[in-house]
Formats: structure tokens, C-alpha cells, sequence
């Protein structure tokens, strides 16, 4: 099973993906054309063809308080048209302060910030992947989890 990310951002949407096993994270790139909804398509469709199992991730934007932001709708509204256009079910999953956190990453690698800049929405998409993937891993570890209940709490 495979399981793909994505950083909506209003130039820019950050993709991670999971390995093979589900467990690690990657940046894997962005999508920056006039339709990233086709170009996520498109990029989902060719993950489906190496992998039968295939899970979608998006980062949701959420306030510190835990409420909406400006760009919260618009984050659903790319979720709805991936889950029509592929008939997957669509994953959100919290993404506040993660690009916060993958700024700090990329910082002890990379000192040029233009060079950050380049590689940060990628660099997200990852850590809200890897979120995912560790929430996900702890639900499956408690003797009382089921996939309904893993399914029900992750789709928010």
C-alpha cells in the first residue's frame, strides 16, 4: 500500500509519499500548473498502476485554536474533486505547524533559503504524511481499533 500527500497551498501543492510498507515519508515534489487537481489525478493514477492500495492524504488548515482558515475551503474543495475524479476516499489530516516544522528540517541541510524555499512545500507534504502514518500505525496498535473506527477519525 502506498499512501499520497498533499500541501494544498494557494501557488503551490506540496506531494509526499508513503514507501511501499506505509511507514516512511518522502517529499516527492509539486504540482504548480494551472489544474493541480488533474496533475494530482495524474499522479495518483500512476502511483495505482505500480501499487493496488492506494490512500490519499490532504492537509487540512487549521487555526491554532483548532478552527478554520481562508484556506480551509478551498483545501476541501481539492479534496472533493480528487475523491470524485478517482472514487477514493480522501484522508484529512491536521497540518498545523507543519511547515514550520519542515522549514526547521530543511534548515539543517540547506542554509541557502532560496534553496529551502524551492523544496518546502514538498518538505510538508511529508511531515503531514508522516503525522498520518504514525497516528495510523498507534490506532493499529490499540486492541480496540477497528477499521471502521481508523477510517471514521481520520476522515475528520
Amino acid at each position: 500500500m502506498r499512501v499520497v500527500a498533499f500541501d494544498v497551498g494557494a501557488k503551490r501543492t506540496g506531494v509526499a509519499v508513503s514507501d511501499a510498507t506505509a511507514t516512511l515519508a518522502r517529499p516527492h515534489g509539486c504540482l504548480m500548473g494551472p489544474d493541480r487537481v488533474a496533475e494530482a489525478v495524474a499522479l495518483v493514477r500512476q502511483v495505482q498502476d505500480d501499487e493496488a492500495d492506494v490512500v490519499i492524504v490532504v492537509g487540512l488548515p487549521r487555526r491554532l485554536d483548532g478552527g478554520e482558515t481562508d484556506a480551509t475551503p478551498r483545501v476541501r474543495a481539492f479534496a472533493r474533486a480528487l475523491e470524485r475524479q478517482l472514487g477514493l476516499v480522501v484522508v484529512f489530516q491536521d497540518e498545523r505547524l507543519s511547515s514550520v516544522e519542515a522549514e526547521s528540517r530543511l534548515a539543517l541541510r540547506e542554509r541557502d533559503w532560496r534553496k529551502r524555499k524551492a523544496r518546502i512545500d514538498a518538505a510538508a507534504a511529508a511531515v503531514i504524511l508522516q503525522d498520518y502514518l504514525d497516528e495510523a500505525a498507534r490506532r493499529r496498535a490499540e486492541p480496540h481499533a477497528t477499521d471502521a473506527a481508523i477510517a471514521a477519525d481520520a476522515h475528520d
